[in-house]
């Protein structure tokens, strides 16, 4: 099983947005960038995504789920475009900062720090676990 981290705007779309979408999900649509959309057409149903509130709070705040694989995105008509769709599985008790982040060394190679304007992005077993427990899972 693979682990993503996956970035919002909470003023366009929140943790709590998603959460209140329930159990069918939202498509994380309007990606275009190629190298996120490639990493969603590699998502499996099941994997887990940290949700990360990007430009405010700038912290990873829950964990969602894939719930539908790769599809055509349904805000554009360029073929060229694909998403996936996610469901809320889990707050989490504490948000974990951008900050935070940054001043852990077992962190310093995540994508979150080295690629930080990727909205779509992977992320190791390691730094997964770590996270999760700085975020009191």
């Amino acid at each position: 099983m693979a682990y993503w981290l996956m970035k919002s705007e909470p003023d366009v779309f929140s943790w709590d947005d998603l959460v209140a979408v329930g159990e069918k999900g939202e498509e994380w649509n309007g990606v275009r960038n190629y190298l996120a959309r490639n990493n969603m057409r590699a998502m499996q149903l099941g994997e887990k995504v940290f949700f990360y509130h990007s430009n405010i709070g700038l912290e990873i705040v829950g964990i969602a789920e894939v719930c539908a694989l790769s599809h055509p995105d349904s805000t554009t008509e360029d073929p060229r475009w694909d998403c996936v769709d996610i469901r809320a599985v889990e707050k989490l008790p504490r948000p974990v900062t951008l900050k935070e982040v940054k001043a852990t060394p077992e962190l310093a190679e995540m994508s979150l720090v080295t690629s930080m304007r990727l909205s779509v992005q992977p992320v190791t077993e390691a730094e997964w676990d770590l996270v999760c427990r700085m975020g009191g899972l």
